[in-house]
């Protein structure tokens, strides 16, 4: 998408939301494989408003941060702050992230049925499976989106606008 939008004359930029993950002294407190952290620990919802969402919004600078945390190296990217072009869209790029307070102008869900999650998922990040069962239990980010991509088959995804967008 990010590719495409400058020629519909929109400049893009994707910030990666584990650019914005909290550090391994935190994310991992109660283990490497804890679902309910993964589901509630690893953003750093604060810092990703702060650094980037607030400044990109009214009345902020323009320019955004597009990385907080080297999560290779467990310590602060030190990345320079990037500024968005005129008319530009920022793309934040991460799973689990409606729900939590973020003030986002639109919202596109990939949505993945539970039963293909767990046929595509490798065994190593199986563990994670349960934080986006709850996910979708409780937030049911299908509902709240603006557009949904139904991505059980990657090949063949199929996008539903709902909302503004119906």
């Amino acid at each position: 998408m990010a590719d495409r939008l400058p020629a519909l004359g929109r400049p893009a930029a994707v910030v990666p939301a584990p650019g914005f993950y909290r550090p391994a002294s935190l994310r991992l407190e109660h283990g490497r494989t804890d679902p309910d952290a993964r589901y509630t620990d690893w953003l750093d919802t604060g810092a990703l408003a702060r650094e980037v969402l607030d400044p990109l919004g009214p009345g902020g600078s323009g320019e955004y941060l597009p990385v907080l945390w080297d999560l290779d190296r467990d310590r602060a990217a030190r990345q320079p702050r990037l500024p968005m072009p005129a008319g530009g869209v920022l793309i934040l790029a991460g799973a689990l992230l409606q729900g939590v307070g973020l003030a986002l102008d639109v919202v596109v869900h990939l949505r993945v049925a539970p039963a293909a999650r767990r046929r595509r998922t490798p065994e190593p990040d199986a563990w994670q499976l349960p934080a986006f069962d709850r996910y979708d239990d409780e937030v049911d980010p299908a509902a709240l989106a603006d557009a949904v991509v139904l991505a059980d088959s990657p090949d063949h995804p199929a996008l539903v606008l709902q909302g503004r967008f119906a």
